[in-house]
């Protein structure tokens, strides 16, 4: 559904730059899982993401990487029970994620260790989105991994924040993923999706943002403005997948216990090339 992650796609999509682009583009509202094999029999082109989920149906076999990311830092925080200061208070406290094994859990597990924790003593439950702040409330969980806009809210209501996870770990939010068969047989349409999806990104933060999330994401103009400030900080630079952030993507999962055994490399999940030209033609600096 709308997130501040999937803002790029869905103005690419209403503003007309897709079409400017030479793109006809149908937008399908899926699960991760259900995407994955949508994508692997082919049915798909594209998945708008880059994650844990995406990146564990490459190492399962589907042929497919990660071509451009909206950021590689995310927006969620830590936040919990106004008594919890430090993660380290969190020990044998139940926290709430969007999805175990998703890009939250994983950076959340990352984030402990690298604070000298162990993930293993710390209890991490699923929650739905709409279910943070009853959660939070009524001390079913001691701590969430929240993003804007309930961020504000929470906050608001004297809950602790305890980590910015965006600062703390590197890892990417959003993006494209696609078949290493679109990849070769059709470069030049790959291109022009990512650069559609890069001066959507841009243009966004330039200004079109306010006003945009306030329309899909329902929110009032000072959540949303207050949300666009954030992604002006997340959301610098390129599109381009980092090694860094698609390393932490596999480290996240191998912890779980998935594909403990593999060795996989940067080129095994990613292929930033394309997104490296688009990134040279719109102007940006590539090292």
């Amino acid at each position: 559904g709308p997130s501040l992650s999937n803002l790029p796609l869905l103005a690419a999509k209403e503003l007309g730059i897709f079409s400017r682009n030479k793109l006809e583009v149908e937008i399908l509202l899926l699960t991760s899982q259900l995407s994955a094999v949508a994508l692997g029999a082919g049915e798909l082109e594209y998945v708008a993401g880059v994650g844990p989920g995406s990146v564990s149906g490459t190492l399962a076999g589907i042929p497919s990487r990660a071509v451009w990311v909206v950021s590689n830092r995310i927006l969620h925080s830590v936040v919990a029970q106004p008594e919890l200061k430090t993660l380290q208070d969190l020990r044998g406290k139940k926290i709430g994620v969007t999805g175990l094994g998703g890009t939250t859990h994983t950076s959340l597990m990352i984030a402990i260790e690298k604070s000298g924790g162990n993930p293993k003593e710390f209890f991490v439950v699923s929650l739905g989105p709409q279910q943070y702040l009853r959660a939070l409330e009524s001390k079913a969980v001691d701590a969430a991994t929240i993003d804007p806009p309930l961020l504000f809210l929470v906050l608001k209501k004297g809950f602790s924040r305890i980590l910015d996870l965006g600062s703390a770990i590197e890892m990417p939010v959003g993006g494209l993923t696609t078949l290493t068969k679109t990849l070769n047989t059709k470069p030049d349409q790959v291109l022009r999706v990512i650069k559609a999806l890069q001066e959507s990104k841009e243009l966004l933060l330039k200004e079109r943002a306010v006003d945009f999330i306030m329309k899909v994401m329902k929110m009032d103009r000072d959540t949303a403005f207050r949300s666009y400030e954030l992604m002006v900080t997340a959301w610098g630079g390129t599109g381009i997948p980092s090694r860094l952030g698609m390393e932490n993507i596999v480290k996240g999962i191998q912890s779980q216990g998935r594909f403990a055994d593999r060795k996989v490399s940067f080129e095994d999940v990613a292929d930033p090339r394309l997104a490296m030209q688009v990134m040279r033609e719109l102007g940006h600096k590539i090292e």
